[in-house]
């Protein structure tokens, strides 16, 4: 946890100090640049949960590994007819718990459907290194303008209209590709640093 707080810490006063110095940076409502939606469960669920290998991925939040910032495999799968009454998502999307205890993005590797613990971000148009993009969502700035957008300034779970309300702020892609690789280095140098120090 140390890792994924320190990495997030250092991106963020690096975007700032950029978004700040540069004027190609462009700010906008994340929903006018990214599809976010909630998923849905097929009900009751357990009547489409199944083994048949051929099944459809049903992603949970148990299904992400500790201190990954993907999701590569699941432990469950549902019948393809559940597919309609989920919300179905692919490798590249982002997810996001709504559950403000949890609220951190995650890059998909597999594809599948998610319930309505989840929220689905999509990049459709292209316009992001999903890297940078995992990043700057990532980052407590974020929470904070959730929380400053919440009614009471109080956030128990995220919804997919506060998520679209809140604004983020990005360069080109081609230099976001750039810090998104520069910051991916960060994290795996911190951890290698962290196993190091716990001998591993």
């Amino acid at each position: 946890m140390l890792r994924i707080s320190c990495g997030l810490f250092v991106f963020e006063l690096f975007a700032s100090s950029q978004q700040a110095s540069a004027n190609d940076w462009e700010q906008r409502k994340a929903g006018d640049r990214l599809v976010v939606l909630r998923g849905g469960s097929p009900r009751p669920i357990e009547s489409y949960i199944t083994s048949d290998p051929s099944g459809v991925n049903w992603i949970k939040i148990g299904d992400v590994e500790p201190g990954s910032m993907y999701i590569t495999r699941t432990s469950e799968r549902i019948r393809r007819e559940g597919v309609s009454k989920s919300r179905e998502v692919f490798a590249g999307d982002l997810l996001l718990s709504n559950s403000m205890s949890f609220g951190r993005p995650y890059i998909l590797q597999v594809n599948g459907c998610i319930h309505d613990g989840w929220l689905l971000i999509r990049d459709a148009e292209g316009r992001f290194d999903t890297i940078f993009l995992q990043q700057m969502l990532s980052t407590p700035s974020m929470a904070r303008q959730y929380k400053a957008l919440a009614a009471g300034g109080v956030v128990n779970n995220l919804n997919s209209e506060l998520v679209q309300s809140a604004t983020i702020a990005f360069p080109g892609k081609a230099e976001q590709i750039k810090i998104g690789a520069l910051f991916q280095k960060l994290d795996s140098l911190i951890a290698l640093h962290q196993r190091e120090r716990a001998g591993v």
